[in-house]
């Protein structure tokens, strides 16, 4: 298999995340996004959608969009589980995971690609362009806020974010975090719940990926 990776990005951090807690070994490309690698003929030959991540399996099959390449990888890897050991976990781990990824992961690129001057231009991904408009990055800047309330309380009360083991919706969620900080809207210190768990699970090997 080969990962096409940007090593920057937060999107293909995740399966990095879950490859690393699967102790499973690929092949890594890294794509020039800030040059546009990833609009060249080459790259849209393996995604039509201009992103990363993408997975190439060794049949020359290609899976693109994050819990995509996770679902392809736990399917094939099925241990250490991350999402799930029977119907009603899964649906459960899949259900958080799907909020961590629309109320913590989008309102942060939302914010970022509204502002960023490196993304002017770009407000959104793929192959077209799109100008940036300011009122949809304060409006991501207040969903972020709106995810940590919710997020904390949550985390009051589990020591995951999904069930009381690690999963895929911890990872969208530590990713969420990272990538808010880098974009200017960090955890403030009164979110002890999620300040404790995020030092859990940036403490685990994996987070390095």
């Amino acid at each position: 298999m080969i990962l096409y990776d940007v090593k920057t990005a937060p999107s293909p951090r995740r399966v990095r995340i879950f490859l690393a807690e699967k102790k499973i070994n690929v092949e890594v490309i890294q794509v020039n996004t800030a040059e546009g690698e990833q609009l060249k003929e080459e790259f849209l030959k393996l995604n039509p959608w201009a992103t990363v991540p993408v997975l190439e399996l060794d049949d020359g099959t290609c899976i693109s969009e994050a819990i995509a390449c996770c679902r392809y990888l736990e399917e094939v890897y099925p241990n250490p589980p991350l999402m799930g050991v029977d119907p009603s976990e899964k649906a459960i781990i899949s259900m958080w995971e799907h909020r961590m990824e629309w109320d913590g992961f989008l309102p942060v690129a939302e914010l970022l690609r509204n502002t960023a001057e490196r993304l002017k231009n770009r407000g959104l991904t793929g192959t077209l362009n799109f100008s940036q408009i300011p009122a949809l990055a304060e409006r991501g800047r207040k969903r972020i806020a709106h995810f940590h309330d919710f997020l904390d309380k949550r985390l009051a009360e589990s020591k995951f974010v999904a069930t009381d083991k690690y999963s895929i919706a911890d990872i969208t969620a530590q990713v969420s975090i990272d990538f808010a900080q880098r974009a200017g809207a960090p955890v403030q210190e009164d979110k002890k719940n999620i300040l404790r768990w995020h030092s859990n699970v940036n403490s685990r090997e994996s987070a390095k990926a």
